[in-house]
């Protein structure tokens, strides 16, 4: 009987031994699990440091020797510590303040990714930066609420911005070119709360710098625009060219303010920029300097526009006193050429009528001949249309033996556009057959752009 009591204890203790060490590991499994997705919430392939808060206290984490690091109240040493060590910081829920510069120099994707973490940047900023755009490529800043903090990119390709909120700040992002150029950025379901300017494409600096941003795109964004303040400024000899405005929303005039407000400043080169779903929106009675779109002196050119709703009142949906000449998908546009035609029945120099960058839709040519014919003289004109493919057209001989007006038909015009054909310019030039002449020819033409 007590050999077999002693056998009954014996594998009861077994099981209950086997119990508890079964409990701990689950136990301990999970509180391993909890605490990754509880404080660091992120895998620790995607990331090189992880960058959470425990009150007064920033903890970072090396994720790849799991390392932890503590400190109180900075947040500006452990964010350059893993954007120097490392090239991609996870950033935990929590409130993080800044008291330095935020740096990324030349770094080949590099990330900043937030998790609703909230930096509070005291005039401080995140500086994407490259010797030239060749170091410094394909940075992507997402997930942050920065509340008085720019971002500033610097000579750096690709860069990507997304998910952002910018609170309060003097500048939300600013492009800057001091070396080279920073082109392909993307600025995407962003907001801009209240700043005096929300993105800057700035002047270029220094001389090894051009003033290109081009194929750029700012796309699904919105503006809360306050008194004396920008949404996007194109300053002079900034070239914002080949880009995208897409359904983005500038939200002006609110809460009784009134006064110096403009979405789009545009001083500087917005060449094939196309805006497309853009909404201005004034909610003012009252306007004082509101406009959806100021163009500058240095405006060459202004931005296509397509699609663009103007909501309320303004000052001036578009403020042009330097009569810059705008641009639209389907617009009207006004061209005169003059030329003198070339003596012994040779064509004399080619004169160009288009609507560059945009193509040309239907036009209304008129031909205008004056000045003294010699005895016997014919001035024979000759119109050509230059498809988008380069190939040209039948020519449209027209031919005066006195001066005269004359329009084309619409015999002439089917010469000139046939079907399934896209007009990128008409080719003007004429020729007489005496060896001088005091014959000169004009074309003017009306036309809408395709």
């Amino acid at each position: 009987m007590k050999i077999s009591l002693k056998r009954i204890f014996s594998k009861h203790s077994v099981v209950i031994i086997l119990t508890l060490i079964l409990i701990f590991t689950v136990i301990n499994t999970y509180l391993i699990v909890e605490s990754t997705n509880s404080s660091y919430r992120t895998n620790v392939v995607d990331y090189d440091y992880v960058l959470s808060q425990d009150g007064n206290n920033y903890k970072l984490k090396n994720m790849l020797s799991g390392t932890i690091k503590s400190q109180y109240n900075e947040a500006s040493s452990f964010l350059n510590t893993a954007l120097t060590e490392g090239k991609s910081v996870y950033i935990n829920p929590g409130t993080y303040t800044l008291t330095n510069d935020i740096y990324i120099i030349n770094k080949l994707n590099p990330k900043i990714i937030g998790n609703d973490a909230t930096i509070i940047g005291n005039g401080y900023k995140i500086i994407v930066y490259g010797e030239d755009y060749t170091t410094s490529q394909y940075a992507t800043i997402s997930g942050l609420t920065l509340i008085n903090t720019t971002i500033r990119v610097e000579n750096s390709l690709g860069t990507t911005i997304t998910n952002t909120k910018f609170i309060n700040s003097s500048i939300g992002i600013e492009f800057v070119n001091t070396n080279t150029w920073s082109e392909y950025n993307k600025v995407e379901n962003c907001q801009f709360i209240n700043n005096t300017q929300g993105i800057a494409f700035r002047t270029p600096q220094l001389s090894n710098a051009t003033g290109s941003y081009a194929s750029s795109q700012i796309e699904r964004c919105s503006f809360n625009i306050i008194d004396n303040s920008i949404g996007i400024i194109v300053e002079k000899n900034a070239q914002f060219s080949d880009s995208q405005l897409l359904n983005v929303r500038f939200w002006m005039g609110e809460n009784g303010a009134n006064t110096n407000q403009t979405a789009l400043l545009a001083d500087g080169s917005l060449d094939q920029t196309l805006l497309f779903g853009v909404v201005f929106e004034s909610f003012t009675a009252n306007p004082n300097n509101i406009f959806a779109i100021d163009l500058g002196r240095n405006c060459d050119p202004a931005p296509t526009i397509d699609s663009v709703s103007f909501l309320g009142n303004w000052t001036a949906r578009v403020h042009n006193p330097h009569y810059i000449w705008l641009r639209s998908t389907n617009t009207i546009f006004q061209r005169e050429v003059t030329l003198t035609p070339g003596v012994n029945g040779q064509y004399g120099n080619q004169k160009t009528i288009g609507a560059h960058p945009l193509t040309i839709a239907s036009i209304t040519p008129k031909i205008s001949v004056t000045g003294h014919f010699n005895p016997n003289e014919l001035v024979t004109v000759r119109i050509q249309a230059e498809y988008l493919d380069n190939i040209l057209s039948k020519p449209v001989m027209k031919t005066f033996n006195s001066t005269g007006i004359m329009t084309l038909t619409d015999g002439d015009l089917s010469t000139l556009f046939p079907s399934q054909s896209v007009i990128w310019s008409l080719i003007i030039d004429a020729k007489t057959n005496t060896a001088t002449s005091d014959v000169s020819v004009t074309m003017s033409c009306y036309g809408t752009t395709g």
